[in-house]
């Protein structure tokens, strides 16, 4: 099957970019570039990014799921740990702040209500973005139009849900992020 040619929103991506607080690396802006010609080619991406912490392979998953959403598809971050999935949360929802774009989690953090809203609310395209934990591999998950994967620390899965996970590769775009 032939992949989504995502389109780069060239004007509101540079501005993005210019919003990330940090100096970017040469890595950085290189793997930044491989990713928009994943993204924008019509093969699926499943690309694995390697960096140490610090790296900054956040701010690459950040503007993956910014092109992502400007071509309303919905964007799922796959983690391992619940710390980690309210981390990722944390910085999605502040490097967004100036975008009206909708970002939830599922996690045991939140309750079975707000976990039933989100889990609703996914067939109809909302929220843009959802972070979660394998909670997010389950038979009740269901998105309108899942455009983007991106998993962090893919080793730390069990081999169940690596399973689930190799049944996405090929029909959505995959991000993975390792240290």
């Amino acid at each position: 099957g032939r992949g989504y040619k995502f389109k780069i929103p060239k004007v509101e991506y540079s501005n993005f970019v210019g919003n990330f607080p940090y100096r970017e690396t040469l890595d950085q802006t290189k793997v930044a570039k491989d990713i928009i010609d994943d993204l924008s080619s019509d093969i699926f991406m499943d690309r694995l990014v390697c960096g140490d912490v610090g790296f900054g392979k956040t701010e690459i998953a950040l503007r993956a799921a910014f092109i992502a959403v400007h071509n309303n598809k919905q964007v799922a971050v796959l983690v391992p740990t619940t710390i980690l999935a309210q981390q990722h949360f944390e910085t999605f929802i502040d490097r967004f702040s100036s975008e009206p774009i909708q970002i939830e989690l599922l996690s045991r953090f939140r309750s079975a209500s707000e976990l039933k809203k989100v889990i609703d609310a996914l067939p109809n395209g909302r929220p843009d973005i959802v972070i979660g934990t394998h909670r997010l591999l389950q038979s009740d998950i269901d998105f309108r139009e899942l455009g983007l994967i991106i998993i962090d620390e893919e080793h730390r899965f069990g081999v169940r849900q690596k399973e689930k996970l190799k049944m996405f590769r090929g029909t959505v775009d995959t991000l993975s992020l390792t240290a």
